[in-house]
Formats: C-alpha cells, structure tokens, sequence
C-alpha cells in the first residue's frame, strides 16, 4: 500500500493515489447530498410534479397480472395518476397524517424499542457483550470480538460506543495492535450490520417499509419481521469467521508491531473492568429469566395444539404467534432486562424501568422526524403508480436483456452497496429503492422476502468504508487514540479487507442458501413469487 493511504492527513498525500481520489469524491459526494429528512421532502415535491408532467404525457403500462386479480383494472392499463390537480391535492391534505400513523415501521420499531431499552439500561447488554469477549480464550479471541460485535446490533449504538472500545482495549492487553481490535469489532457492528441471531428493530423496519413496496404488484401481500431470520442467523457464522480470517491474516500482519509512541493518550490508563460477582449473578438470572419465557413462548406455537398457531389452518404459516413477533421481541429483552437491572441494582422499580423506556423515546425524535417524511414519499409513489409503472418497464427491461436469473441479485447487490456510500441509512436507503426494485423483481418471478435479504447485504459491507456512515467520526476519534495521525484514509484502507470479502462471502453464501440448497430465507418466506 502507498504512503498516500498510510498517511493520509496531510494535503500533499490525499492528493496522491487513485484510492485517496476515490475516498476525497465519495466524500464530496456525501457531503453534497442534503440531510435525508430533506432528501425525502424533496422527493415529495418532485414526485408531485413528475406525476403531472407524466399524466400530461399520457404514460402508462399494461398491467401484468392476470384478468380479475386484486388491484387490476378491467382494461388492465395501468395509467399515471397526477398529484399535481385539484383531486391530487384534496388526497395529499387529506392524507398526511394517516400516511403517517399507518405507516408499519413506526408503531413496530418503537414497540420492539422499548424493551430491547430495559435490556441496555440496565446494563445487561453491555455486561453480556463484556463477558462473552473477555471470558474467551486467547485463540478465539478475535472470533469472539466479531461474534459479539454482530449481535450488539440488536441495542442500536452499543457495538459502537462500548464493544469497539472495548475489542481496541483488549487486543491491546494482550499485546496485539489496538487497531486490529478495533477493527474486527468495527467489521462485526458495521459490516455485519444485518445478521443477527435474534430478530431486532431493523427487522420490523425493513418489513414495514417492503410491505407497500410489495403491495404495488400484490395488493394483500405482508412481509413479516421474520422474513429474513433464517439467513440472517446463519450469516453470523459466515461474517464472524470471514472477519477473523481477514483481522489475523491480512489487517494484524499488514499493521504491524504495535508501537505505544503512537499513541495520542496515555495508555497506562487503559484497564479493563472485568465482570463483578454481582453482574455475574445478573447475567445467570437473566439467562433463566430468558429461559422460562423462551418455554412459555414454545408452549404456545410448537403443540398442534398451540394458542398462538393459525386458527384455521393449524399451522405456524401466518399465526398469530408470526404476525405478532414485534411482541415477543419487547418481551425478550424487558424481563430479562428488568430481572438483571434487580440483581445489580440498576433497576429498583417500575419507575426505573419506565424511565429507561422514556430515555430511549427521547433520542428517537429524528427518527419520527425521518418515518414522517418517507411515509408521504412512499404513499405519494404508490398513489401516482409510477413505481409500478417504472417495475414493469424495469422488468421488461431485464427480460429482454436475459437478466432474470439468480445474476440479478449481484448487480442489485451491487447498486444498494454503491449507493450505501453516500445514503448510509439503512431505513432511508430501502425507503427510496424498495418500491422501484422490490415491484420489478417480482415480476421477474421474485418474492419480497428474498429480495430483502438481498438487500440486506449491499447496505451492510460498505459501511465500514463510507464517512457518510453515522458513526464513522466516533470510530476515527477511538482510532486516533491508539495512533494520533490516524486520518480518514488510513482508516477506510484498514475495512477496506474487509468490506471487499464480506461482499463475495456473503454473496456467494446467498446464491448457495437461496438457489442451490433451495432454502427459505426465513420462516415461511417464499424463494420465488407466484401471482
């Protein structure tokens, strides 16, 4: 690697090299683009006027589905409807706050929100992120640092501001190179963004915003929040050893001996707290706890007789127990939550506990903020049908240029990694590119849950090398701790590895899971899409 990129904080070096040049324009770039929340607006108004311009033009599409299905008109054209007309602007004002209240992902993310809050709060998150890294033997060690720092990203910003620390402190203790640490848990959170053992707030998210997307083409469709579930758990394995992999054989040997000048703080002070016996104890009650809940869960979906198992069918298959998994998502992080948070103290009451909720409440205000611009933005797409319209130009498009086999997905993963770059939000990023791709690639034979899943992917490897990514700052600002002219460069030169592997690991693990093994990607998630 060039100089330029080991030591990218002075002007002359950042002009150097084609890497550099690359990361100076992404930056540009993302700097260029307004706030999301502003992003959005500005879409409301541009679809508003497209649609006129389009209805003027008289721009339609036949529709595909078959005569008599739900949503198809009787002469099976589907026409432009403009917003930018009297009736446009009687259904805008009129619907502006249902499109907001009855948007999916608001009412699930804050739902299941509350209690993953209990869980954080009261510090059994952090406890058992803490005791899972430091209890592992030396050899696993940095298996253990990526394995955790994937499932702290069920609590929002816990890898981020305990975990990655932490990974940095350790490595360090065992006189390994603190950046190694910091970047295999950096890789965990942030490249693994997506992959999870347990269903998080991100999964009802997604599902909220694909929903919609899906209904376009198929007015009763529903993707649950457990869509992706089944590939999301077995991709912890593959990101936790693809990320050990490239942390010992390609960052720590490329890093070097670790050289304490460097550092920019006095390292003396770099302890780590261990577990105390009374965490201890609240980890294992909290872990019975979870147990006892877990079986009570079990012993209303796994009999045929089960209260919680589809009325008429009998089935798992759209039960009440699926529908509502955004319910046991608050349920398995509260009590164990609360149940810790009494061991250690932490929580007395049930004043406690409504003041971690109300913390958690608090910080959401620009996520609100956020769900109220994208809903009107999705309503307004669907109510013009320029998405469906756009799909099935889109799925013409694809069919006439051979385009429809499983390939597709690694130009679609592709594009949502490219575009990940500059628009770092997950949910903001799905918002704009689901009712377009999602709509398309059903008509290509495709069902929302697998291109979901797909899409999953793309928003996740390239975090780690875009400075639009959220907390890419606060990374850059532990980094410079342990070496003080760490720059940008040297930093994204570092997950480049990374974000590299993930993508042909996690791409070649979809293509095995969806099209070779013929697997689900979650429960009862179909492959393909039948209308």
């Amino acid at each position: 690697m060039s100089n330029a990129v080991d030591s990218p904080n002075t002007t002359d070096n950042q002009n150097k090299g084609w890497f550099n040049r690359f990361l100076a324009s992404v930056e540009f770039l993302g700097n260029m683009l307004p706030h999301p929340i502003t992003l959005f607006a500005i879409f409301c108004v541009a679809i508003i006027v497209f649609s006129g311009i389009a209805d003027w033009f008289g721009l339609s599409a036949i529709d595909p589905r078959p005569e008599g299905a739900a949503g198809r008109d009787p002469d099976g054209v589907i026409e432009v409807v403009s917003l930018l007309s009297a009736e446009g602007l009687q259904r805008i004002v009129t619907g502006l706050v249902t499109n907001f209240t009855n948007f999916a992902p608001l009412g699930t993310v804050l739902v299941a929100l509350l209690g993953v809050s209990v869980a954080e709060h009261s510090g059994l998150l952090s406890a058992a992120m803490r005791g899972m890294v430091m209890g592992a033997s030396k050899r696993l060690v940095t298996f253990m640092v990526v394995f955790a720092a994937i499932l702290s990203n069920t609590a929002s910003e816990l890898g981020y501001v305990v975990l990655i620390p932490l990974a940095a402190m350790i490595f360090h203790s065992l006189g390994r190179h603190p950046l190694a640490g910091l970047a295999a848990a950096f890789a965990g959170v942030s490249g693994g963004y997506s992959a999870n053992l347990l269903l998080g707030t991100i999964d009802p998210l997604l599902a909220g915003i694909t929903t919609p997307a899906a209904q376009m083409i198929d007015p009763t469709y529903q993707v649950g929040a457990e869509a992706n579930w089944y590939f999301m758990m077995i991709s912890v394995l593959l990101i936790s050893v693809l990320g050990t992999l490239v942390t010992e054989k390609i960052v720590e040997p490329r890093l070097g001996k670790y050289n304490p000048d460097e550092a920019s703080a006095d390292l003396a002070e770099n302890n780590i707290a261990g577990l105390t016996d009374k965490e201890k104890s609240g980890l294992k009650w909290a872990g019975v706890s979870l147990l006892l809940v877990s079986l009570l869960l079990a012993w209303t979906i796994v009999p045929d007789d089960g209260i919680l198992r589809n009325p008429d069918t009998g089935l798992v298959a759209h039960s009440p127990f699926l529908k509502g998994i955004v319910v046991f998502i608050f349920v398995t992080f509260g009590i164990p939550g609360f149940v810790y948070g009494r061991v250690v103290g932490t929580m007395k009451n049930d004043k406690d506990v409504i003041d971690a909720m109300s913390k958690s409440m608090s910080s959401m205000g620009m996520y609100i903020v956020l769900v109220f611009f994208a809903a009107q933005f999705v309503a307004f797409f669907k109510w013009t049908n320029l998405g469906t319209i756009l799909a099935i130009n889109g799925a013409a498009l694809l069919q006439a240029l051979s385009l429809t086999g499983p390939e597709v997905f690694v130009l679609f993963i592709l594009m949502c990694a490219l575009v990940n770059l500059s628009l770092g939000s997950s949910s903001a990023q799905w918002a704009v590119t689901a009712p377009i791709f999602v709509p398309m690639l059903m008509l290509v034979g495709y069902a929302p849950e697998t291109i979901q899943a797909a899409y999953r992917i793309g928003d996740s490897v390239t975090n780690l090398i875009t400075p639009m990514m959220s907390y890419f700052g606060l990374i850059l600002a532990v980094a410079t701790k342990y070496k003080k002219n760490m720059g940008i460069g040297t930093l994204v030169a570092t997950m480049l590895p990374y974000s590299l592997i993930f993508f042909v690991g996690w791409v070649a693990l979809f293509y095995l899971w969806v099209f070779v093994l013929g697997l689900p990607v979650g429960p009862e998630s179909p492959t393909y899409y039948q209308p």
